[in-house]
């Protein structure tokens, strides 16, 4: 109970001076009032009498400004009772003591006493306290709601209009420890919601607006603090009204509801209709298939010290007639409760979500209707804890605040179904499946979180989007699913080893578990095809916006492209940095079985030169051994080794022995036939290998859409850089990032990464964003 006092509360009761002397010899200002110990205490004096046992236990409570203690002698031991103790109007400065007008007349009316020199209280304030003590326990009440105020809590587009958690207490107007249960209102308009509430919680003022016009008085959702019963009080706006954005409101009612401990619904009908049956029983529904999963995971999120209850508020029905008899009137054996859930069960409505349902019934033979049977039901209700208990304000600001974030968002009025007050569409994602057509069966905004989208029907494959994946047959067998994609070139390979590879035996499917399991054209004729032999396919959704299968991989005019200013500069000719490993790789590939290897060739056979990085080895087409270019100058047919009449090289020594025939065995001319069908294939390949050097001559520009991969922006679309919006000019250059095919300038894209999604294992440009991401891309 004891603190320390701050600056702001010293001076609050300059004339109030401690009456204990524990501590403070009685200088120091009163701070607390002990009732039981009958005194005025300041801070140190109250903090070293209730160190003791006895005293422990005291109530005491902290004075505020302006505080009229009251008189001693009344509420001492031999004073009056305690229901009939006064508040004093003076204080006596000699005697240390507090008096009312009686004890002061009947003790400092005679004697010396007359001349002992008092302080008086404010007579206003004390005037006050006595009027309150006079009052009844209803008009305390009413005067305690005098200064309430409702305010707008959410707008009729479901957006709160409360800026954070502070504001909704200042506009509550209570304080940020205070427990309090939400209290709201439904039914259809007209039916004098604002009404009731205004005449069950504060005693007939209209805290929230009433009117008799035709148009609805309350749009959107407003908010009031009752201080008597310790409440928010909600009111919302009316079913069945002529309004816009009908499915956005009524979803605005089912968050109301989900933060709600007690629901009033309230009907002017002399008959129970449907419409109230179908909406209890839809909201039920909603609130558990929609609501529940939010409500939980927002108290883990939210890091709130109170759970938010998975189970729904409690319902009173109220209802109000004039002409016909309350329910259950005609049938005193049966409780009205009970028929209320047989009318639920004969609409199929099961009202499962709330944690009970009461009926309130008045019939009014004349104005005004009596409305404090409700306010006995609400308050027998309120004081029930054992489902709902109260929580700070700021626990039902983030509760609301929660809601309102996951289900907001348009509502496309033409996919509904009208069948229900509160149908799947107010609260699912509203994304359809680009292929199929198919929904997705999120909640709304679970993006935010990073859940992607899912349905619960298979996809149909599309050609258009050709929305197939492929995953690892023998992974899978083996009880692993790895998804492969095919690519240009396999993430072992140097990017310029790749793209020979690709250009002679096509594109290539890697898994990260197997490795290379497929080439489309491995072979030179009778290759099967990879689903057939080594993936499974599976078709998914195609979600707009997403990316997920939309994998081109078969960038290699643009690798060739991204190349062309590095061989620019350091290739001239065929036997120039990389594109002599490309040559070196591929004459190994397709080269006669009788040829030496490349790669063990080191020195020219004849005049044993040491080969250099750059010089060009060259094969005699009789001997097949490895020579430089002067030993290796002169042709002549070689028919024996199955290059036909027409002359080919061959080295000096065998074009010598021009006149002796080689002794070929028929078995190796069958063996070298097939290669030496390659070979003539691949000197074909080198001469046009040889050309690209003079395709750089020709502007990029002409050539980069048709190399553009399918997921690039093109760029006659990109006007601007993606990531810091710099206009796009003759002297700031476009670059696409190869994750995401947005364009950048330079500054935003400088990063470089492997994208194995998109087919490009070797680090290449990516932009600030996608750097950013953890992880492959």
């Amino acid at each position: 109970m004891s603190a320390q006092t701050s600056p702001a509360e010293k001076g609050l009761n300059p004339g109030l001076l401690c009456q204990e002397s524990y501590t403070c010899s009685g200088t120091d200002e009163a701070v607390f009032e002990c009732d039981e110990c009958c005194s005025l205490q300041c801070l140190r004096c109250e903090e070293e009498l209730h160190r003791q046992e006895r005293l422990r236990n005291h109530e005491r409570i902290r004075l505020k400004a302006g505080h009229v203690p009251y008189c001693d002698p009344c509420k001492g031991p031999s004073g009056h009772s305690p229901g009939m103790k006064q508040r004093a109007v003076v204080r006596c400065q000699t005697c240390k003591i507090n008096l009312c007008l009686e004890c002061q007349k009947r003790t400092h009316s005679g004697g010396n006493r007359r001349r002992h020199p008092v302080t008086v209280y404010h007579v206003a304030k004390v005037q006050e306290l006595l009027e309150e003590e006079g009052m009844d326990e209803d008009t305390k009440r009413k005067k305690m709601t005098e200064k309430v105020v409702s305010f707008l809590l959410v707008d009729e587009n479901e957006e709160v209009q409360v800026m954070n958690e502070e504001d909704f207490i200042r506009k509550l107007d209570c304080k940020p420890d205070q427990h309090l249960k939400v209290v709201s209102i439904f039914g259809n308009t007209g039916d004098g919601k604002s009404h009731t509430l205004n005449h069950t919680f504060f005693y007939g003022r209209e805290v929230f607006k009433t009117s008799p016009a035709q148009e609805s008085c309350t749009v959107g959702v407003w908010a009031a603090y009752d201080p008597v019963h310790k409440v928010a009080v909600i009111d919302t706006e009316g079913l069945l009204g002529a309004t816009v954005n009908l499915s956005q409101r009524t979803r605005l009612l089912l968050k109301v509801l989900a933060i709600s401990d007690l629901v009033i619904y309230r009907t002017h009908a002399d008959r129970l209709h449907n419409d109230l049956f179908k909406f209890l029983g839809d909201a039920s529904e909603a609130y558990l298939k929609h609501f529940t999963k939010e409500l939980k995971a927002t108290t883990a999120r939210c890091g709130l010290d109170v759970p938010l209850s998975t189970l729904g508020p409690a319902v009173i029905i109220f209802h109000e007639t004039v002409h016909t008899q309350l329910l259950g009137s005609d049938h005193p054996s049966e409780v009205p409760e009970k028929l209320i859930q047989d009318r639920f069960r004969k609409l199929g409505r099961f009202p499962e979500a709330f944690s009970s349902i009461h009926y309130k019934g008045t019939r009014t033979y004349n104005p005004p209707t009596d409305f404090s049977g409700l306010r006995r039901a609400l308050e027998q209700q309120l004081e029930n804890n054992t489902t709902r208990s109260p929580r700070h304000p700021g626990v039902i600001f983030k509760a609301l605040k929660a809601l309102s974030d996951r289900f907001s968002g348009e509502i496309p009025d033409d996919q509904m179904a009208h069948s229900s007050f509160f149908p799947d569409e107010y609260f699912t994602c509203s994304v359809l499946c680009l292929s199929c057509g198919a929904g997705c069966k999120n909640s709304m905004n679970h993006g935010k979180e990073g859940v992607p989208h899912e349905a619960n029907s298979r996809c149909r494959y599309s050609h258009q989007y050709d929305n197939r994946v492929f995953t690892c047959k023998a992974c899978y067998e083996r009880g692993n699913e790895v998804s492969v994609v095919p690519k240009t070139a396999a993430s072992t390979d140097s990017p310029w080893m790749g793209l020979a590879k690709y250009a002679w035996s096509g594109y290539v499917i890697e898994c990260p578990n197997c490795g290379v399991v497929y080439r489309s054209r491995q072979y030179w004729f009778g290759n099967q095809d990879p689903v057939d032999t080594v993936v499974r396919t599976e078709i998914v959704h195609v979600w707009p916006g997403t990316d997920g299968f939309l994998k081109d991989n078969n960038n290699a005019a643009q690798r060739l492209l991204d190349g062309m200013n590095f061989m620019a500069q350091s290739v001239s000719e065929l036997s120039l940095g990389p594109t002599k490993a490309v040559t070196s790789w591929l004459t190994d590939q397709i080269a006669p079985a009788y040829w030496r290897p490349n790669s063990q060739i080191l020195s020219c056979n004849k005049c044993a030169t040491s080969f250099k990085d750059n010089d060009t080895k060259h094969h005699c087409r009789a001997c097949g051994e490895g020579f430089c270019d002067s030993c290796s100058s002169k042709t002549r047919p070689v028919p024996e080794r199955g290059w036909g009449p027409a002359p080919v090289r061959v080295c000096d020594n065998c074009y010598e022995a021009r006149n002796s025939q080689l002794d070929v065995t028929e078995a190796q001319a069958d063996d070298e036939g097939g290669t030496l069908i390659a070979r003539k294939v691949g000197e074909a390949v080198q001469n046009t290998l040889g050309a690209v050097v003079t395709a750089i001559d020709i502007p990029l520009g002409l050539v980069k859409d048709a190399a553009r991969p399918a997921y690039w922006v093109p760029d006659h679309e990109i006007l601007h850089c993606h990531n810091c919006r710099k206009e796009f000019s003759i002297k700031l250059s476009k670059h696409h990032c190869r994750a995401c095919g947005q364009g950048f300038c330079d500054e935003c894209s400088h990063d470089r990464r492997a994208v194995p999604s998109r087919g490009w294992d070797h680090p290449v440009r990516v932009c600030f964003n996608c750097n950013k991401k953890p992880g492959d891309l």
